[in-house]
Parts: structure tokens; C-alpha cells; sequence
């Protein structure tokens, strides 16, 4: 089974002000199709919440529609993974970390994943 990372859209498009508070939609988009180039050897799920939702899957992204917090979305996917693979969760938001990482999850940083 294919390692899975889970992007947590929000923080990570949040991570660079280049101005994606004006167009939060457009700024998940352009996250979503850049962390195609990453898919293949791993399964990727982008998080999303907010204005952000609505945007497609595509290119071997997959995209959840967060239905209230984008967080508590991204815990419920590392409890149903964990411990079956493994998992990295890419978020900057320490609170998340902690929540991921006591689930057995992996934690990377946005810079890792998305310079804008």
C-alpha cells in the first residue's frame, strides 16, 4: 500500500502571502495541481474547508471536502489510516501536529511541499 500524505490546504496556502486571501478557491487549485507532481509513489489527499471547497480532484490529488474544521477532517483521515501505513501529514499548525503525531501520523512543513 502506497504511503499517504495529507495536505492540509489552509495552512499551507496560508504559509505564503502572496495574496491567496483575495481568491482562496484559486489558491487551493494551484496548491492541488502542483502537489500533483509529488503523486505516484504516494497517495495524496488535499484537506479543504471554507471558500476553498468545491474545487475538483485531479492529477492524482485527491480532494476532501471538509464539512466544519479542516483539522478535525484531517485527524478522522490519520485515525483511519494509521497504524494500516504510513502517513505524513503537511501542516505548519501545531495543534494538528500534536493531534497527528499522537496518532502515529508523520508531520512535514509547508515549505517542504509549496513555496507559492
Amino acid at each position: 500500500m502506497k504511503p499517504l500524505l495529507i495536505v492540509d490546504a489552509a495552512n499551507v496556502v496560508g504559509s505564503v502571502p502572496d495574496g491567496w486571501w483575495r481568491d482562496r478557491r484559486g489558491a487551493a487549485e494551484r496548491l492541488r495541481d502542483h502537489l500533483a507532481s509529488f503523486a505516484g509513489p504516494v497517495e495524496i489527499i488535499l484537506v479543504v474547508e471554507g471558500q476553498a471547497r468545491g474545487i475538483s480532484s485531479h492529477e492524482g490529488v485527491l480532494v476532501e471536502h471538509a464539512r466544519g474544521s479542516g483539522d478535525d477532517a484531517i485527524v478522522d483521515l490519520v485515525r483511519a489510516s494509521a497504524g494500516h501505513r504510513k502517513v505524513t501529514v503537511v501542516t505548519a499548525d501545531r495543534e494538528l501536529r500534536e493531534r497527528v503525531t499522537a496518532l502515529g501520523a508523520d508531520v512535514e512543513g509547508p515549505k517542504a511541499y509549496w513555496s507559492g
